[in-house]
């Protein structure tokens, strides 16, 4: 494992910004072909493909092992919601972000599914986003998201890579990012905000 005092990601000085997305933006977006996952940032649209399998494979088993004992505390402490790929609008633009897995504290969010009238979006931060990266997607996972991660206050993020089996966890800071841990292989890890149990990493990468 590595400890560093690297600062990342810094908040960029247009982070305040109230400019609004275009409409032609925000209809293309609501018309995204199902079998993609569309994401407005910083006014653009992003459109992905589904996941390839080793990627959601790796945040099918992550998201697994960390629900039974934080989100329904099977095992473990509880007090989170966890959920897989949810659709999060962030700032006035909005920014409209697709994390492969958020944690919220259950004390911020206690009705994760809402009433009947609720919309398919969450507008608040989450406490967590775990990124799974992947060729097509690296660059604005480390990049553009981390960025509005940061001017949110999103507490924790992840970056998992499925192929080089690299778990990298970044702590906020005071509007940057900390690289606090970067871990490797089949260790068996404790890992912010989930460090209350060890993590075998070695079924995060398995088949």
């Amino acid at each position: 494992m590595m400890k560093s005092s690297l600062m990342a990601t810094r908040r960029p000085p247009e982070s305040e910004s109230t400019e609004r997305n275009a409409p032609s933006v925000e209809a293309a977006f609501q018309a995204a072909p199902e079998e993609m996952v569309a994401q407005l940032l910083n006014g653009q649209l992003h459109l992905s493909p589904r996941p390839a399998r080793p990627h959601a494979n790796v945040a099918s088993n992550l998201g697994g092992i960390l629900t039974a004992p934080f989100k329904f505390g099977s095992g473990g402490p509880g007090g989170w919601v966890i959920i897989y790929e949810p659709e999060i609008h962030l700032g006035p633009r909005p920014d409209k972000l697709v994390p492969d897995l958020a944690g919220w504290r259950r004390e911020r969010l206690p009705r994760a599914v809402g009433g009947d009238n609720a919309p398919a979006h969450y507008d608040l931060a989450p406490d967590w986003a775990c990124e799974v990266l992947s060729e097509r997607t690296r660059r604005r996972d480390k990049g553009q998201k981390m960025r509005i991660y940061a001017r949110e206050g999103v507490r924790h993020v992840w970056h998992v890579d499925p192929l080089a089996h690299t778990l990298d966890v970044f702590r906020l800071i005071e509007s940057e990012w900390l690289l606090v841990h970067s871990f490797a292989g089949e260790e068996r890890v404790r890992a912010e905000p989930f460090d209350a149990l060890e993590l075998d990493l070695a079924l995060v990468w398995s088949e």
